[in-house]
């Protein structure tokens, strides 16, 4: 698109992976060290995850944005804070310059960057940069293949019904529940009346310092942080 003659920015969602600086593909930092506006999504207050995983990479004096999404089960603002956050972002990218949106994992795997894509795709020139997701790294941190040969595979928001997380476990080879947690309870009981609880581990905030990998059975907790995941597969051992 061009304005007034001019070419307009191009607007980058750059997955950051799921915490580990090194988790980083070489076209997002180049794009990070060249980017005019770097935005992230962030909590109510304190820092971003996804800006704290690329802070030694970020090029000294560029200008920031913070998109502040409420983290609380009532979101209902979120849409206007989109909004006005697309309604930041354009006139930079208006002004011909490049945008990169920070975003942890991936960022169509439920990445927040859909949402200003959706917004802004019309208007400009969007390119997303995939990134490593949780489920991929937990899957190399557990040590277990996510899913071999013929297998199904499937990804399932802990956040679904129990009869439905139990309807999906039953139809698939291997699963991983994700943002499980509030609903660790609920999950373990899924897997617990599968008779899956030896097959299955537990892994929490994949890539920090603080990351955790466990059987879910050496679990001893109720409720886990939002940025966990329980990876189940049916048959162990030799995939073959």
């Amino acid at each position: 698109m061009a304005i007034d003659g001019r070419a307009a920015g191009t607007l980058y969602g750059v997955g950051v992976g799921p915490g580990d600086p090194e988790l980083l593909t070489l076209k997002a930092l180049r794009l990070i060290r060249s980017a005019a506006l770097i935005a992230y999504p962030a909590p109510d207050t304190g820092s971003s995850f996804a800006r704290d995983i690329v802070e030694q990479y970020l090029p000294e004096g560029v200008p920031e944005h913070a998109i502040r999404i409420p983290m609380q089960s009532n979101r209902f603002p979120v849409k206007a804070i989109y909004d006005e956050a697309a309604a930041t972002l354009a006139p930079v990218l208006e002004a011909g310059e490049d945008v990169v949106v920070l975003c942890e994992g991936d960022p169509f795997f439920y990445g927040s960057f859909m949402y200003l894509h959706a917004r802004l795709a019309n208007a400009f020139t969007c390119e997303v940069v995939p990134g490593v997701s949780s489920v991929m790294a937990g899957g190399a941190l557990s040590a277990r293949p996510l899913a071999s040969l013929t297998e199904s595979f499937a990804v399932v928001p802990a956040p679904l019904a129990e009869t439905r997380l139990a309807s999906l476990l039953a139809e698939h080879d291997n699963l991983v529940f994700l943002k499980v947690g509030r609903h660790l309870a609920k999950v373990r009981g899924v897997i617990d009346a599968a008779g899956l609880t030896e097959n299955a581990v537990y892994m929490e905030r994949i890539g920090t310092a603080q990351q955790r990998c466990l059987a879910l059975n050496e679990l001893d907790a109720d409720t886990a942080p939002y940025f966990s995941l329980i990876q189940v597969n049916k048959r162990q051992g030799d995939p073959l």
